[in-house]
C-alpha cells in the first residue's frame, strides 16, 4: 500500500512539473505568481518544482519586477536547446533564432536579389546560422531543430516543394538535405503562411483563438488555418494555398499552370504595372508608401486588391467558421487602405445575420512572423532529451 502511494505521489510531481515546463513552452519566461495562476497549481507548489528544475538544470530564475514589486522570473535554460527559423522569400533572407522559453535570442534581415539562385542563396543563409549562432555565444551543438520556411508551397509528408514552377530554379533542390549536412540536428521545410501562423498561435493574436485563419497578402497571397489549436495542413501539407483559388476563368496563366488564380491579379508586378503610365517604375513597397501617403491611384489600386483578396477569404470562412481572420504581409502595412475594404468585402459576402461579425485585424507581428514562428516550430518538432 505504501508503495502505491509513493508512485501516485511520483506521478502527481511529474505531472505537475510538467505542467511548468508547458506552460512556459507555450507563453514563455513568467514569474512563480503568474505559473501558479496559470497552471492552477499553489504557489508553494510551484516554488517546490521550480526549485527541483533549476538544480537539474532545465530551469532558470532571474530577478525582475511585477507592479512595482521584486518577482523570480522562470524562464527554460538555453542549454536545453535552441531553434533556428530561416525565412526564404522572394526578396527576402531572415533569421529568427528561440529558445525553450520563447525569447526570441537574435533575429535579422537580409535583402536577396530579385530572382535569386538557389546555390548562392543557400550558401548565405548557411553563412548566416553560424554568424548568429556565434553572436549571441552559442555553439551549433546547442541547435535542437532547424525549420526552414519557404515562399512557395511545401509538400509536408515528403518535405519537399509541393508545387513546380512557383519559385523559379528551387524546384529540384534538397533543401533539407543542404542544410543537413552541415548541422546535426533535425531539419524541416514549410511554406511562410503556415510559419506566420504558427507564430500568430504562440506570440499573436492568435493566442486566444483556437480557430483562426491566417492570411498573408503581398506578392501574392496564401493563408493557414488553425482548426481546434492546431495547424491543418492537408493530406500532403498543401491547404491553406488560396492564392490559387480561381478568381477569373479566363484570366492569366499563373506560374502553377491554371488560369486566373488570385496570385495573377494580386502580386507585386500585377499591382505596379496598373500605375505604370501615371507614376512610372514602382516597387511593391513604393506602393502601399504612396497609398498610405493618400496618393489617390495607389489607394484605388490597393483597394481593389484588398476586394478580391476578401472575396476569396469569406468562401474560405463559410467552410472553416474561424473565430478569427489575421491578416499578414506587406499590403496590411497599408493600414485602413487595404483593412477597410478588404473587412467590407468580407463582411458582405458571409451570413447577414450573423450573431456577430468575424474579427477582421492586421498582425502586429507580421514583419517578423514568418522566421519566428519557423524557429518556435522547429523546438515544436525536435526530438525531447536534447
Amino acid at each position: 500500500m505504501a508503495s502505491h502511494i509513493t508512485g501516485s505521489q511520483v506521478s502527481l510531481r511529474e505531472a505537475n512539473m510538467a505542467l511548468l515546463f508547458d506552460a512556459i513552452t507555450k507563453y514563455g519566461a513568467m514569474t512563480q505568481v503568474e505559473l501558479a495562476e496559470n497552471t492552477g497549481l499553489s504557489s508553494s507548489t510551484v516554488s517546490i518544482l521550480v526549485r527541483r528544475f533549476v538544480e537539474e538544470g532545465t530551469f532558470t530564475t532571474t530577478d525582475t519586477i511585477r507592479s512595482g514589486r521584486r518577482a523570480t522570473l522562470v524562464s527554460i535554460a538555453r542549454k536545453v536547446g535552441i531553434g533556428v527559423g530561416l525565412y526564404i522569400g522572394r526578396s527576402q533572407l531572415s533569421i529568427c533564432v528561440t529558445d525553450f522559453s520563447q525569447t526570441t535570442l537574435a533575429y535579422h534581415d537580409h535583402p536577396l536579389p530579385f530572382g535569386h539562385k538557389p546555390d548562392s542563396t543557400l550558401i548565405q543563409a548557411l553563412r548566416l546560422i553560424h554568424e548568429t549562432i556565434e553572436n549571441i555565444g552559442a555553439s551549433v551543438e546547442e541547435i535542437s531543430a532547424i525549420m526552414v520556411a519557404i515562399a512557395t508551397p511545401i509538400d509536408w509528408k515528403h518535405q519537399q516543394i509541393g508545387v513546380r514552377g512557383i519559385l523559379p530554379d528551387w524546384d529540384d533542390v534538397d533543401v533539407v538535405a543542404h542544410f543537413a549536412q552541415s548541422f546535426q540536428c533535425p531539419v524541416f521545410i514549410d511554406n511562410d503562411a503556415n510559419a506566420s501562423a504558427i507564430a500568430e498561435s504562440k506570440r499573436g493574436v492568435g493566442v486566444d483563438y483556437p480557430n483562426f485563419l491566417y492570411v498573408q497578402a503581398g506578392d501574392g497571397v496564401g493563408s493557414a488555418m488553425f482548426i481546434n489549436g492546431a495547424l491543418y495542413r492537408g493530406s500532403m501539407g498543401l491547404a491553406g494555398e488560396i492564392g490559387h483559388v480561381q478568381v477569373d476563368p479566363f484570366g492569366d496563366i499563373c506560374v502553377c499552370g491554371n488560369r486566373g488564380c488570385l496570385d495573377t491579379v494580386v502580386n507585386e508586378q500585377r499591382l505596379v504595372s496598373v500605375l505604370s503610365i501615371t507614376h512610372g517604375s514602382l516597387t511593391l513597397d513604393d506602393l502601399i508608401r504612396r497609398a498610405s501617403d493618400g496618393d489617390a491611384g495607389c489607394r484605388r489600386v490597393v483597394s481593389d486588391a484588398a476586394v478580391r483578396v476578401g472575396t476569396v477569404i469569406a468562401q474560405t470562412c463559410i467552410s472553416m467558421d474561424p473565430g478569427c481572420i489575421i491578416i499578414g504581409g506587406a499590403l496590411c502595412e497599408a493600414g485602413d487602405v487595404f483593412m477597410e475594404p478588404l473587412r467590407q468585402s468580407i463582411q458582405r459576402l458571409l451570413f447577414p445575420d450573423a450573431v456577430e461579425p468575424i474579427l477582421i485585424i492586421s498582425s502586429p507581428i507580421s514583419s517578423t512572423s514568418v522566421a519566428l514562428g519557423a524557429a518556435l516550430s522547429a523546438l515544436e518538432l525536435a526530438p525531447t532529451g536534447n
